[in-house]
C-alpha cells in the first residue's frame, strides 16, 4: 500500500486525506501547528492517522507521495528535506484533479477570483448544472471529490496551490489580471510569480480554453513569450473583441459562437470597472459551457457580493459603511477607490507586503476626506499621505479605527476598509477583521 502523506491540517488537507484513504492510501497528516477540533474528530472518526505541533520527519520522508497544503511555507525547512529526498509533492488541487472526471473551470488572478468563481458559480447553478465550488473557497476540492458526484467543479485556484500541479489540466482556465502580490514568496521576481499563475494553462490542450485579460500588460507579455496549446479568448474594457467579451460606456458583450449576449452595465449587480471585467469573464465561461444567454443576464443581475470584498454593511446617519477586508494588495484597493462615487474616509493598514502606494495618489488626492491607519507600523502609509490627505489619525483596534471613521465622515460620505495589508499584526485573517468592522459599526 503506498504511503500518502498530507503536511497541513486545514481544510485542504483533510480533505486530501479523506480522499488518500478513500482511494486506498496508507495516509498520514502531519501538522506543525494546532489542528482544529471539529478537524480531529473527522480525522479520528474515518481512522485516519495524524499528528500536530509538529513534524516528525521520520514519518514524513518515508512516504510515496505528499500533497502540500498552500499554506504551508515553500520555503520551509521540511519542504526542503523533502525535495532533497525528490519526494514528489503535489497540491491538495492536483491530488483531487487525477480522481475525477468532472469538468473542471479554474479561475486565477491577483485580484477578483472569489468574485469571479462564486459569479460562475450561480451561472451554472441557475442553468441547473450539477456543480461544486472548490478550490480556495468552501469546502474542500478533495473532500467533495471523495463524497459528492458533481459533474462540474468551478475552482478558485490561488499562486501556491498552482506551485505544486504537475497535470492539473482544467476545460476552461482564466488569468483575471496580475499585479505584484506574494513577492516575498517568489524571490521578490514578479515574473516568478506570474509563472506561477500561468502553470494554470500549461496541460490544457486544443480542445480547451483560456480566458484572459486583454488589459493586464504582463498577461500579455507573457503570451508573446510563451505559448498555450488552448483556445484563447479575451475580455477587454478598451478594445473591441471579435470572439470574446469587450463593453462600451453602457454595455457588455459577449460574442462566443455566433450567439451574442448584450447586457446593459447598469444592470449588472456588482458596481465598478472591476466587476465589468469580472462579470464578462464569468460569462465567457457560461457561453463556453452552452448556458443560454437569460440564465448568464439573470445570474449576473441577481448575484450579492462576496463577504468581504466591497461588502455594504450599514448606512448610519447617512453615510455608508463598506467592508473590502479582503483587500489585502495596492491592487485591490484600486479597484475599489475606483468604484467608489462619494468622499470616502479610508481605513488602511496591517502586515506591509512591500507595497507601492504610488499608483493609488491621483484617487486618493481626488475622492479620500480623511486616512485611519489600522496596524502596528503605519509609517510608510503616513509618509505616502500625510501631505495628500490632511486628516489622518493612527489606531490599533477596530473600535477605535471605527469610531475615528465615523467621526471623519458626514451625510454622503463612505467609510471604506480596504486595507491594503495583510491582516496578521492585529487580526487572524482578514475574515476576522472584516467581521470586527462589521461588529463595530453595528454598535455605533
Amino acid at each position: 500500500m503506498k504511503k500518502l502523506v498530507v503536511l497541513g491540517g486545514g481544510e485542504s488537507g483533510i480533505g486530501a486525506a479523506i480522499l488518500g484513504k478513500k482511494e486506498g492510501f496508507d495516509v498520514f497528516l502531519s501538522d506543525s501547528g494546532p489542528i482544529k477540533e471539529d478537524y480531529k474528530k473527522v480525522l479520528i472518526e474515518r481512522g485516519i492517522n495524524f499528528e500536530e505541533k509538529i513534524h516528525s520527519e521520520e514519518i514524513i520522508l518515508s512516504a510515496d507521495w505528499i500533497i502540500k497544503s498552500p499554506g504551508v511555507p515553500k520555503k520551509a525547512d521540511i519542504i526542503k528535506k523533502i525535495n532533497d529526498k525528490n519526494i514528489p509533492i503535489s497540491s491538495e488541487i492536483e491530488f483531487a484533479s487525477r480522481y475525477t472526471s468532472a469538468t473542471l473551470i479554474a479561475i486565477t488572478g491577483s485580484n477578483g477570483k472569489t468574485t469571479t468563481t462564486s459569479l460562475t458559480y450561480q451561472i451554472f447553478k441557475t442553468a441547473g448544472y450539477n456543480t461544486g465550488l472548490a478550490g480556495n473557497i468552501g469546502k474542500s476540492f478533495a473532500w467533495q471529490v471523495a463524497e459528492d458526484n458533481y459533474e462540474y467543479y468551478i475552482l478558485e485556484i490561488s499562486s501556491f496551490q498552482l506551485d505544486d500541479v504537475q497535470n492539473f489540466k482544467p476545460h476552461i482556465a482564466m488569468v483575471l489580471n496580475l499585479s505584484p502580490d506574494h513577492l516575498d514568496q517568489y524571490d521578490y521576481n514578479y515574473q516568478n510569480y506570474a509563472d506561477a499563475k500561468f502553470k494554470i494553462t500549461e496541460h490544457q490542450n486544443a480542445e480547451d480554453y483560456f480566458i484572459y485579460n486583454l488589459d493586464d500588460e504582463m498577461t500579455k507579455k507573457w503570451l508573446i513569450d510563451n505559448k498555450t496549446q488552448a483556445n484563447i479568448i479575451p475580455f477587454s474594457l478598451k478594445e473591441i473583441v471579435e470572439k470574446g467579451a469587450y463593453s462600451d460606456e453602457e454595455n457588455i458583450y459577449i460574442n462566443i459562437n455566433e450567439d451574442k449576449l448584450k447586457m446593459k452595465i447598469n444592470e449588472l449587480a456588482l458596481a465598478g470597472k472591476h466587476n465589468v471585467a469580472n462579470s464578462m469573464a464569468a460569462g465567457i465561461a457560461g457561453k463556453l459551457s452552452k448556458i443560454k444567454n437569460d440564465f448568464i443576464k439573470q445570474s449576473l443581475m441577481d448575484f450579492e457580493a462576496v463577504e468581504h470584498r466591497l461588502e455594504f454593511v450599514l448606512k448610519i446617519n447617512g453615510i455608508n459603511f463598506i467592508n473590502d477586508s479582503k483587500a489585502t494588495n495596492v491592487n485591490s484597493v484600486y479597484y475599489a477607490l475606483e468604484s467608489m462615487k462619494t468622499q470616502v474616509v479610508w481605513i488602511v493598514g496591517g502586515t506591509d507586503k512591500g507595497n507601492d502606494y504610488a499608483e493609488l495618489i491621483p484617487f486618493v488626492r481626488q475622492k479620500v476626506k480623511a486616512i485611519v491607519c489600522l496596524g502596528l507600523d503605519n509609517s510608510k502609509l503616513i509618509e505616502t499621505f500625510k501631505d495628500i490627505v490632511p486628516n489622518m489619525t493612527e489606531t490599533q483596534s477596530m473600535k477605535d479605527a471605527v469610531n475615528a471613521a465615523y467621526l471623519y465622515g458626514k451625510k454622503g460620505d463612505t467609510v471604506l476598509l480596504s486595507p491594503a495589508c495583510a491582516s496578521f499584526d492585529l487580526f487572524k485573517n482578514y475574515e476576522e477583521r472584516g467581521k470586527q468592522f462589521k461588529e463595530e459599526v453595528r454598535k455605533l
